[in-house]
């Protein structure tokens, strides 16, 4: 094998045992606000970030085919969101996080800003849509996350920045999008699903 060829072996290599290793470990000299240990604890604390993504989307996916075209505009009570909405949000707020990942794996230290994600839902046309096609649309979204995280170097999830005001490492935001996206699914079938 050439030196060359060699030499990229190893960066994958070493790419490779990163991004996948277990996320106790990999959190473990990680700083991150407070604010997202709670969705950091819904993750499988023995996968890593990509595994991670990828169990629960299928879990997502495998929830959504319960649902009907009917109930998608259902919610629980008034004022609350309805399930295309609340799935909407969750495909918003994924596109948000790996804004913030790509800019900080791009060592970009801007203090981003947060969103309001109550003020981004009703200009969603979430009730609009069909489920199937907001299902389509998360699928995607996903796949191009798993891309993104795929991508980074191991210095690029060690890198940090600050999303409104809150520290977070690249490799966190991983984690945290996989138990935003566990959260609202324990929400959809604890309060949507559960009648």
């Amino acid at each position: 094998m050439k030196e060359g060829k060699f030499n990229i072996y190893l960066i994958a290599l070493k790419v490779i045992k990163t991004t996948f290793l277990r996320m106790n470990k990999a959190l473990k000299n990680h700083n991150f606000a407070e604010y997202f240990a709670y969705y950091i604890s819904l993750v499988d604390d023995s996968t890593d970030v990509i595994t991670a993504l990828e169990q629960t989307h299928q879990k997502t996916n495998e929830l959504l085919t319960s649902i009907t075209e009917e109930k998608g505009n259902y919610a629980y009570d008034e004022g609350k969101w309805t399930i295309k909405e609340l799935l909407v949000h969750m495909i918003d707020t994924e596109r948000i996080f790996c804004n913030r990942a790509l800019r900080f794996a791009r060592n970009d230290q801007t203090d981003l800003p947060g969103y309001d994600h109550d003020g981004y839902v009703p200009h969603s046309g979430a009730n609009e849509r069909t489920l199937a096609d907001i299902a389509h649309e998360f699928n995607v979204v996903r796949q191009g996350t798993i891309a993104l995280f795929n991508s980074f170097t191991p210095e690029m999830l060690e890198r940090k920045g600050t999303a409104n005001g809150n520290i977070l490492t690249v490799l966190s935001i991983g984690f945290i999008t996989s138990g935003h996206e566990t959260h609202h699914v324990n929400i959809l079938k604890e309060r949507y699903l559960n009648n």
